[in-house]
């Protein structure tokens, strides 16, 4: 455990730190220092989800809760976690013979996530002031962990929205970089507007002005309470179910 966590130090110490944009709380893991807000990934692992290595064995991931979670915040997180029953992976509590884990801690710097399984103790951080006051971001950081990027960061993203580059902060324009076809694999599925995964309008808006628009303007983004239908087809897929 104590290499586990020298080496996530050693990571966020090389990620950039972004300052604080407009935000909701509903939005709080925008505002975590790391990639796109609430990612932490290894070279390797910028090359998106297509990696099968980064699945968890079994389809099972096992997690640890921090010791300094007060009753009800552990019973909340395991209640957002039940979200994943409507999938085929199993989410449970860690035994000691789990050689790879989530460890959830609640570490003051909001909410974030390595992306995929990793091997070992890998750390996703819930706040417990926003982090633990809605399932969504609990569910949200969770998909991270099993292997997904966020929407609109998707290969095809410019067919639906339109990027506000003029009121994005200065210096954290690269949270909306696209990923290739190659890095990331949507499975065949619509670009998902109502995604859990999808930046809100004003994501690291330096003017409280949209950073993204939606092209249909009838989409509402960013502001989902749990996981769509077609984020749930995507872990089915993901997992071969």
């Amino acid at each position: 455990m104590k290499r586990m966590l020298l080496g996530v130090f050693a990571v966020l110490a090389a990620v950039q730190v972004q300052s604080n944009p407009v935000y909701t709380n509903a939005h709080d893991w925008i505002n975590s220092g790391k990639f796109e807000g609430d990612m932490v990934l290894t070279d390797a692992q910028r090359n998106g989800d297509r990696n099968e290595t980064l699945r968890w064995t079994n389809r099972v991931i096992p997690y640890e809760l921090w010791s300094g979670y007060t009753a009800a915040e552990k019973a909340f997180i395991k209640n957002s976690l039940n979200a994943f029953n409507q999938t085929c992976l199993k989410i449970r509590e860690r035994v000691s013979t789990d050689i790879n884990y989530v460890y959830i801690t609640g570490e003051n710097n909001s909410c974030w996530s390595w992306v995929g399984m990793l091997g070992g103790a890998q750390q996703l951080n819930l706040n417990k002031i926003c982090c633990c006051q809605r399932s969504a971001t609990v569910v949200h950081e969770f998909l991270h962990a099993i292997g997904f990027h966020h929407m609109q960061s998707n290969y095809n993203r410019d067919d639906y929205l339109i990027v506000h580059y003029e009121n994005i902060e200065p210096g954290a324009e690269y949270n909306f970089d696209k990923k290739t076809i190659n890095q990331v694999n949507d499975f065949g599925l619509r670009y998902d507007y109502d995604s859990i995964m999808h930046y809100p309008r004003k994501a690291f808006s330096k003017n409280n002005r949209d950073t993204i628009e939606p092209k249909d303007p009838t989409a509402v983004i960013g502001e989902a309470k749990k996981m769509s239908d077609i984020d749930i087809a995507k872990v089915l897929k993901m997992y071969k179910c």
